[in-house]
């Protein structure tokens, strides 16, 4: 049996809530009643550019939210944006005790843009449980591109026979495993605490 020495662990959806999707974007226009169909085809222009690291989070808001004034600040959305991510302390005490007794290289590998990532990596202690950070907004890849994959596999130097990953959406373990990546689709604890055991 081939023995796993790195994880790549997506961070939204999995450790945390999602930072930026389309559940919390659904809530913060509701919060700051905000138009849906005018944003949403202004975030459709804009956000991929912002989660690979093109623009920030403030150019990206200046384009979707305040190209006209508004009612609030800036900060108070940005606040209402942060304030919205939970943990998932299963998730978070399953990989750092897998990563403690296999003395195992963990490594996020998340599609996020920095100023989000940045402040959940602190505020959340990201630190304590990976090794290194391939965020898309980081490396100006995002995933499914394979860069991204392989930008992962060249930092940690590991061999693809030894990894594994787990993210919370099946097209992105799927594109990893065309590179011989095996994955583990995370769609709970108890599932995906099962799934490990197959590996450890």
């Amino acid at each position: 049996m081939t023995i796993i020495k790195t994880l790549f662990v997506d961070i939204g959806g999995v450790l945390l809530t999602n930072g930026w999707d389309k559940v919390i974007r659904e809530k913060t226009l509701n919060e700051f009643n905000l138009q849906k169909d005018e944003f949403d085809s202004l975030h459709s222009e804009y956000y991929n550019l912002h989660e690979q690291g093109k623009i920030s989070f403030d150019e990206y808001l200046d384009k979707v939210v305040f190209w006209k004034k508004r009612d609030f600040s800036k900060l108070e959305f940005v606040d209402f944006i942060k304030n919205q991510t939970r943990t998932y302390p299963e998730m978070f005490n399953l990989i750092l005790d897998i990563k403690r007794k296999y003395n195992l290289t963990v490594v996020a590998l998340s599609n996020e843009g920095r100023e989000l990532a940045e402040y959940r990596i602190k505020t959340y202690d990201l630190g304590s449980i990976f090794d290194f950070f391939i965020v898309s907004s980081f490396v100006y890849y995002q995933k499914p591109d394979v860069h991204i994959y392989k930008i992962a596999l060249d930092v940690t130097q590991s061999h693809i026979s030894q990894v594994l990953y787990i993210d919370d959406r099946s097209y992105l373990v799927e594109a990893a495993s065309k590179l011989g990546i095996e994955g583990i689709v995370h769609t709970s604890y108890e599932s995906t605490k099962l799934e490990l055991e197959h590996f450890f």
